[in-house]
């Protein structure tokens, strides 16, 4: 903060829309783009529930609708948290935590299921009765 006087004034960048070499970036969009981009995401959110309730889908329905969520993760991550408009730098410090947060979460997965992975591995025949 600089001063001048007894008055202390903010520095530059300090306050956002008030220093304009700060804060030239990328034109975030209208309210027209947020708006579809919520219509999106509630079809997709109809399709997931609809998906649901059809037997046929049974076999492939977890990961369809886990590749329906990481779209609709992708995109509120993108736009409603401006990911897609800031430094790329911000993109990758998301994205770093994020995979962090897999490999625990897959790890304590494997944790969990580790004594059934050594009884299938050790049976003479590579078969369990469950």
């Amino acid at each position: 903060m600089a001063q001048e006087g007894s008055v202390m004034q903010a520095g530059p960048g300090t306050k956002p829309g008030t220093d304009h070499d700060v804060d030239q970036h990328e034109e975030h969009p209208g309210e027209r783009v947020y708006v579809n981009i919520a219509i999106i995401l509630a079809v997709i959110t109809a399709l997931e529930v609809v998906i649901y309730y059809i037997d046929a889908l049974s076999g492939i329905l977890v990961p369809t609708l886990i590749v329906m969520s990481l779209f609709k993760f992708v995109t509120v991550v993108g736009y409603f948290m401006h990911l897609k408009y800031d430094d790329r730098r911000f993109a990758w410090i998301f994205a770093s935590g994020l995979l962090t947060a897999v490999a625990v979460w897959i790890a304590v997965a494997v944790i969990q299921d580790f004594h059934q992975i050594v009884e299938y591995v050790s049976s003479p025949l590579g078969d369990l009765d469950d």
